[in-house]
């Protein structure tokens, strides 16, 4: 094969991969939630088993923090930050979640939880 025709297969390759990415980023489903004293907003996060989602978490007010041990997922919450999570549940039912930095009193309350359907 000549020199020219390998680069023109190479850049078809690259597109073509490329393309896949971008097609794979754009199947994952985004969630914003909103961490704050002493609540998650929205407090129960809905997905679908299998399904891959990111989640964005953002903070206004101090450091805070997501831990969802059944998914073995945790993030630090930078005030001012995005802290983003990949998830894709691998079972259904209710899983609760928690935030693991100590943000004053009310922080025992500050949990919610993933609803995972079929």
């Amino acid at each position: 094969m000549n020199p020219r025709r390998r680069r023109l297969l190479a850049l078809g390759l690259a597109v073509a991969a490329g393309a896949f990415g971008v097609r794979a980023l754009a199947q994952e489903r985004v969630i914003r939630v909103t961490a704050r004293k002493f609540e998650f907003v929205p407090e129960t996060i809905e997905m679908k088993k299998g399904e891959p989602v990111v989640l964005e978490f953002t903070s206004d007010d101090v450091l805070m923090g997501f831990n969802a041990p059944d998914f073995k997922v945790r993030a630090d919450i930078p005030p001012g930050q995005v802290a983003r999570v990949r998830l894709a549940p691998d079972r259904e039912g209710e899983f609760e979640f928690f935030c693991d930095k100590f943000c004053g009193e009310g922080h025992e309350t500050m949990t919610g939880r993933i609803h995972v359907a079929a």
